[in-house]
C-alpha cells in the first residue's frame, strides 16, 4: 500500500493506494479526481516544470520558462539537462517556444514572460 496526497483540487485529501488482483484500489479520496490522480501516479507519473533559462542579456541574465504540458517524471533530470543547456541569444515573448518537442515527447519548453518586458520592469528597480 502507498500514500498519497492528492494535488487536483483543494481538499488535498490523503489517500491509500494498493494493487489487488490487477485492479487499482484507492481510498481516501473525497471527490473522483483523487481515484484517477492515484492510479495515474502510480502507473505513469507526470508533473509540469517551470525553470529558467541563461540569456545574454546583462540586465536579464535569466528567463522563466514552462512545459506547455506534462512529461513522466522519469524525464525530469533529462529535461533539467537540456534547459540549462540553453542561451537565448535573442529577444522573445511569451509563449515563444524555446525548446520544441524535449526529449521527443511532443511537449515544448515554452518562455513565460518577455525579455523586453523583463529589461522595462528591471529600469525602474
Amino acid at each position: 500500500m502507498k500514500e498519497l496526497t492528492c494535488i487536483v483540487c483543494p481538499n488535498g485529501c490523503l489517500l491509500n493506494v494498493d494493487k489487488k488482483n490487477d485492479e487499482w484500489i484507492v481510498e481516501g479520496n473525497l471527490c473522483p479526481k483523487g481515484i484517477e490522480f492515484a492510479i495515474n501516479e502510480m502507473t505513469n507519473a507526470k508533473r509540469s516544470i517551470c525553470s529558467t533559462v541563461n540569456t545574454i542579456f546583462k540586465n536579464t541574465p535569466r528567463l522563466p520558462v514552462r512545459t506547455d504540458g506534462e512529461i513522466p517524471k522519469k524525464l525530469i533530470f533529462p529535461l533539467m539537462k537540456e534547459i540549462n543547456a540553453v542561451t537565448l541569444e535573442r529577444y522573445v515573448t511569451t509563449g515563444e517556444i524555446i525548446i520544441e518537442n524535449v526529449l521527443n515527447t511532443g511537449i515544448n519548453v515554452i518562455a513565460t514572460s518577455d525579455i523586453e518586458y523583463v529589461l522595462q520592469e528591471r529600469a525602474y528597480e
